[in-house]
């Protein structure tokens, strides 16, 4: 209040202060430099106004800006070097403590994920080789056998799901910072999938994610078109107005309009007999929302294609 009433109460008597000092100066320089003068003063009044502007108001919100940007790819919270008016310096040590807050449950969900998996993975061991082992007793009747290989394919479900969960929860943490062109993500996807062609348009576009961390969404992607037996997979990269954007398109069935509301739903697949566990697209949108970007579903006629923007 004192700053927007100080602004104000300077912009209502600086023109009447003005035309007070430069009548009195009239008689005594001369109407020319008396206003000569008035104008001068104005603009060391105006200069150090915006100073107190800028050094109160201005430069504490580029530098609580400056913060968010940097705690947003990944970096700590921490206080700032000066806050400014009393409400701005609230408004900055609550964004901060929010921040704070948010990368504590992250790095705790991320850490209970670790944990839980790691030790997860030692009764599923033991169930597994148990159950190898009587696939191969001899004196087992066929019921048992095949209860024994229903063991194994849930045990390598689980695992598969134990996977993906911890997938998930490094996806959620904004690890893969720095740029790629599409041209260089997409290097290893030929020798990873050998049976899908696979096409580059304006491979040259340079997209704001670390290669790392759009192989990994574009590993997910292919691995679907794939299993849904697509023969052919185009990416297209561009730059508009709102950013740059790349499409996935293949040539597989496509989605059905009933699912393509829950694709990026965690667990969703319509593949569970065949071991899917639904995760994939779901690890794609969250590592991207971390980064920054989105994935949506577009409506095509044929095929599948999924856009991604930044």
């Amino acid at each position: 209040m004192l700053i927007l009433g100080g602004s104000l109460m300077a912009i209502l008597i600086l023109p009447i202060y003005g035309a007070v000092v430069a009548d009195f100066l009239t008689p005594i320089t001369g109407r020319r430099n008396a206003v000569l003068i008035v104008a001068f003063g104005a603009f060391i009044a105006t200069l150090i106004l915006g100073w107190l502007l800028w050094r109160l108001i201005l430069a504490p919100v580029q530098a609580l800006a400056a913060k968010a940007e940097h705690i947003r790819e990944g970096g700590a919270p921490t206080p700032m070097d000066h806050y400014g008016t009393p409400e701005i310096g609230e408004l900055a040590q609550a964004v901060l403590d929010m921040a704070e807050v948010l990368q504590s449950r992250e790095m705790a969900v991320r850490g209970y994920t670790d944990h839980v998996t790691h030790e997860l993975k030692t009764p599923l061991t033991a169930i597994r080789g148990a159950a190898e082992l009587l696939e191969g007793d001899e004196s087992l009747s066929d019921e048992a056998r095949r209860m024994a290989k229903t063991i194994v394919g849930a045990e390598k479900r689980a695992e598969r799901l134990l996977s993906a969960a911890r997938q998930i929860a490094a996806a959620r943490m904004p690890e893969h910072r720095g740029n790629v062109t599409l041209v260089e993500a997409v290097s290893g996807l030929k020798t990873k999938f050998p049976t899908i062609t696979i096409e580059v348009h304006s491979g040259h576009q340079v997209l704001p994610l670390a290669r790392s961390g759009l192989a990994v969404v574009l590993v997910h992607l292919t691995e679907n078109a794939v299993e849904a037996g697509a023969r052919r997979m185009v990416l297209q990269g561009g730059q508009d107005e709102d950013g740059a954007w790349m499409t996935i398109e293949d040539d597989g069935p496509g989605i059905s309009a009933g699912n393509a509301a829950q694709v990026f739903e965690p667990f969703f697949t319509t593949r569970r007999d065949m071991g899917g566990t639904g995760m994939g697209l779901a690890i794609a949108k969250t590592l991207l929302l971390a980064h920054g970007g989105q994935i949506s579903l577009d409506e095509v006629d044929s095929g599948t294609r999924f856009r991604i923007r930044f």
